[in-house]
């Protein structure tokens, strides 16, 4: 069965980028802050509600050089760390 949910971002969590594309995520409510590398900050910057782990793992292999077979794999466990975190969720569904 495939997993529809669509990943999203904490919105009190503040991106800050940095040179090269590296960046780090601030959570205000914990003080924390995660660094993240290029691919980290793609996979963040859809973290939107509107794209699924499908659809961020087709954007990266669409714009970035020798992905790896198991992206999907890799992309699910960025996703839960980042949940685990309280840095982002699922969007709720929402009924017709």
């Amino acid at each position: 069965m495939q997993d529809t949910r669509k990943p999203v971002a904490n919105p009190t969590v503040i991106l800050r980028k940095e040179f090269d594309d590296w960046a780090v995520l601030f959570d205000p409510d914990s003080g924390n802050a995660f660094g993240l590398n290029p691919t980290g900050v793609f996979i963040w910057e859809r973290l939107d509600g509107s794209h699924g782990v499908d659809d961020i793992v087709r954007d990266l292999s669409e714009n970035a050089n020798d992905i790896p077979e198991n992206a999907k794999s890799d992309v699910e466990e960025f996703i839960r760390t980042l949940i685990e975190q309280g840095l982002a969720g699922y969007e709720l569904e929402r009924k017709a």
